[in-house]
């Protein structure tokens, strides 16, 4: 008798083990979406969770191009040009400003080169402005950025380096374009 107690106890057990896993499971998942937060974790995997979840919500979407890794890449680049540079000697010119750029690690100094070689395009599309860099010897970035429009001086000096880095609306459909497998600048 007692070893049929214990088969029956044993199979029970067996039985209802995978119900009591796909309910813990459920209460896991239902736990989950239930949270008062909605922030995803820093800046650069929100952009990324953001593009992740557009591309999951259309049907048409090509994944044999979809390339987050060059998304991701692209954020670690704005990241080292936020915060890994240090901005020296800004100064008033004519229509403008003038300022020196040194990056303050390997990873930087590359992603200023990057962004050097694409932002005075994008800058001249969007606000008419010139910017010219000069990269110096040493890879320190000597920076011009002026107006044709002396009213835009105050507004350009203002902004300096990081503002005229950041104007534009062109960073969303330029993300876009990197998650999607196209290249945003043309090349």
């Amino acid at each position: 008798m007692r070893s049929t107690v214990l088969f029956l106890v044993s199979a029970l057990t067996t039985i209802m083990a995978p119900a009591h896993a796909d309910e813990h499971q459920h209460q896991h998942h239902a736990a989950v979406m239930s949270t008062p937060l909605s922030a995803p974790g820093n800046d650069a995997f929100a952009a990324i969770q953001e593009a992740e979840q557009k591309l999951l919500a259309d049907a048409n979407t090509d994944w044999s191009q979809v390339n987050l890794e060059a998304l991701r890449q692209h954020l670690i680049d704005m990241q080292n040009f936020t915060f890994n540079v240090e901005v020296t000697d800004q100064v008033a010119i004519d229509n403008g400003v003038a300022f020196t750029v040194t990056s303050t690690t390997p990873g930087a100094a590359a992603s200023l080169a990057r962004l050097f070689s694409a932002h005075p395009a994008v800058l001249k599309q969007e606000s008419g402005w010139d910017m010219v860099t000069k990269k110096t010897a040493t890879g320190v970035y000597q920076v011009r950025v002026t107006s044709s429009d002396s009213a835009d001086a105050p507004k350009i000096r203002g902004l300096g380096y990081i503002g005229i880095v950041a104007y534009g609306d062109h960073h969303p459909s330029h993300h876009w374009q990197m998650a999607t497998g196209r290249d945003p600048h043309g090349h």
